[in-house]
């Protein structure tokens, strides 16, 4: 049976060779893997764009992980913003618009932030060194769409429940809401992705986002 070739984005940033591609492919900027081997170097990306995309559009076809740049996939949106990624703006230019809007408002801009200010921004806020930077919030601030690590298991915030992300979806967990908000969480979603969030950006979830809800 063919390996899968490690191209799959977790929540942490990491990334995983796992057969399930997910709802969405993006990329780093550029090309991170050894086109003869189709396996990744030591670089965690080329540059600060990075970026969630469709997976289908104007009928475009690559050869995954070939001489161009490194394909990225993810289970959701959800997980793409909690690794780094924005909407990319030319697959995805309405959601971009939306983000970007969001982001302005819950960052603080006058005007609306361009691509450019965005990824600085966001390259701020999603590294430390190469591994991936961590806030700690209390959980009556987070908004939905917020990714943050329990019990050392990545949970994603989605309508007054935590659910447990895994490789093939969410599930149900009795993880509740602290109904004092006095629980502080480690978030994994970039703080201004999470302040995006928090101005209306609302993000594509996983089918089995519904299904783990009615278990929780």
């Amino acid at each position: 049976m063919r390996q899968p070739l490690q191209n799959r984005v977790l929540p942490t940033g990491e990334i995983a060779a796992i057969a399930q591609r997910g709802l969405f492919m993006g990329n780093r900027g550029g090309r991170m893997h050894d086109p003869q081997t189709k396996r990744l170097t030591r670089k965690t990306h080329v540059s600060r764009r990075w970026i969630c995309c469709t997976l289908e559009f104007k009928n475009r076809h690559r050869t995954v992980m070939g001489e161009g740049y490194t394909e990225l996939f993810f289970l959701d949106e959800v997980t793409a913003l909690a690794a780094g990624h924005r909407p990319c703006f030319e697959c995805r230019r309405a959601d971009a618009l939306l983000y970007q809007a969001a982001f302005s408002k819950g960052n603080g801009f006058s005007c609306k932030a361009t691509a450019g200010e965005m990824d600085s921004l966001l390259h701020e806020d999603r590294l430390d060194g190469k591994k991936q930077k961590t806030t700690l919030a209390r959980e009556n601030t987070l908004p939905d769409g917020v990714v943050a690590m329990i019990h050392g298991k990545p949970h994603a915030k989605h309508s007054g429940h935590w659910l447990l992300w895994t490789p093939d979806g969410y599930e149900g967990t009795d993880v509740a809401l602290a109904e004092t908000g006095d629980i502080t969480r480690q978030v994994l979603t970039p703080r201004a992705t999470v302040l995006a969030l928090a101005s209306g950006y609302e993000p594509s979830w996983h089918s089995s986002a519904a299904r783990a809800l009615q278990q929780s």
